[in-house]
């Protein structure tokens, strides 16, 4: 099988990752991919979805796997499904769980998924109406895409009222800030959820936990994850079938019922409050980091797991789990998430230790080859990944793996898995 992974992060990467020790799979291309990714397959340049179209059709991949939420926003799923192509993903109708806040959250009013107290607007003097109700601190999301920078959580009225404006008026996330939805805070601790359907059928992967906050102790600001482990024993046999029965089940069951059947990663990040899941959002594919740690705790072939969501076929497929534990920590650039850092050539010692080289790895994502070598280029630079038998020893490859990889500026937080750690001492 021939396989193209579209994308270029570190999500993008796990999957290659996955798919290149398949022995089911013969080549693997991504599009654009990143310096790394080169070591997996073949990197290739597009500038549109019908160009990425012809070359699928020219070299006979047999599937194309999308890992970011924007060119499955954009229709490349029906623009594939058009010419015959078989591409694992929701549809562009289909996306907009992601695509569009509110109509995420009008979905899951309509079915009775729970989810926290919400207005959506575009009119200033009815936020702030509904602001006055609410006890800071109190949300405020732009409806569009905006990078995972859209959600605001404010401290005071004044200070949500002042998001709202922000966003109403164009200034703070142009288009996609111009339509708002105001929600009540929900206080616990967060879960993402992972499913994968093929429109009927669905399989719950195990649950992970991200680090959103940059530094130690869930503080600063939010980035796209700074580490994630999984699975997590913050959820337990209860939990995780309330989360099915209550929002997974409904959620693949109510798409179906609107005739927008989805196909693809469901993602639900879930909020906890006393023993109970609320919906803080939906996304259409893996999380980053958590593919990072998903991707090795996979025991099925990637590729007949991508496959047979693709073709509706995941009926006829037992998926299994390792029966192990995963840690990523994300190694950022200097300036990361304020500005751009300048690019930095990686160093990576030689892993003498047998037990390291066994139990941990990299995915690569920002990062790009600069006359042979490997340079730091983005952002989020690279996800060092431990695989243990108990999360301290998972947690404890993927940083001794850390502690091997130097550029200038490297950053990264020293306690990712604390929660669980914690659970676990307790």
């Amino acid at each position: 099988m021939d396989v193209l992974v579209v994308g270029s992060g570190g999500r993008e990467y796990a999957i290659g990752l996955a798919l290149s020790k398949d022995p089911a799979v013969r080549n693997i291309y991504f599009s654009p991919g990143n310096g790394a990714t080169l070591q997996l397959g073949q990197n290739v340049e597009a500038e549109d979805f019908e160009a990425l179209a012809d070359f699928v059709q020219e070299k006979g991949i047999d599937l194309t796997i999308v890992g970011p939420e924007a060119p499955l926003v954009e229709g490349i799923v029906d623009i594939f499904r058009s010419r015959g192509l078989t591409i694992f993903g929701p549809t562009q109708k289909a996306a907009l769980l992601e695509g569009s806040k509110i109509y995420m959250k009008n979905f899951l009013k309509k079915y009775d998924i729970p989810t926290a107290r919400y207005i959506e607007t575009s009119i200033m003097e009815e936020a702030a109406e509904f602001i006055d109700e609410l006890d800071p601190p109190i949300v405020v999301k732009a409806d569009g895409l905006c990078a995972g920078k859209g959600v605001i959580i404010a401290q005071s009225k004044e200070e949500a009222k002042e998001a709202a404006a922000k966003m109403l008026s164009g200034e703070a996330f142009g288009p996609a800030g111009q339509r708002v939805i105001i929600e009540e805070y929900l206080d616990g601790y967060e879960l993402s959820i992972f499913a994968i359907s093929d429109g009927q059928e669905y399989v719950i992967l195990p649950a992970a936990q991200d680090h959103k906050r940059l530094l130690d102790g869930d503080k600063g600001p939010n980035t796209g994850g700074m580490g994630a482990y999984a699975p997590t024993p913050l959820i337990d046999e209860e939990l995780y079938r309330k989360i099915e029965e209550r929002i997974i089940a409904p959620t693949i069951e109510g798409m179906a019922k609107d005739g927008v059947p989805f196909e693809g990663v469901l993602f639900a990040g879930l909020m906890i409050v006393d023993g109970e899941p609320y919906v803080l959002e939906y996304n259409v594919r893996f999380g980053d980091p958590e593919c990072e740690v998903l991707m090795p705790l996979l025991k099925t072939p990637a590729s007949e797991l991508f496959y047979k969501a693709a073709t509706k076929d995941l009926k006829n497929l037992q998926v299994e789990f390792e029966d192990k534990y995963a840690v990523g920590v994300v190694l950022a650039s200097e300036n990361y998430p304020y500005g751009k850092s300048k690019p930095s050539e990686i160093i990576i010692d030689e892993i003498v230790h047998e037990d390291l080289a066994k139990h941990a790895h990299i995915c690569f994502a920002g990062v790009s080859l600069i006359e042979g070598k490997l340079f730091a280029t983005g952002g989020r630079v690279l996800v060092c990944v431990g695989i243990g038998d108990t999360i301290k020893e998972a947690r404890d490859y993927a940083y001794f793996l850390a502690g091997q990889v130097h550029f200038a500026g490297k950053k990264f937080r020293s306690d990712i898995a604390y929660q669980a750690l914690e659970v676990n001492e307790s």
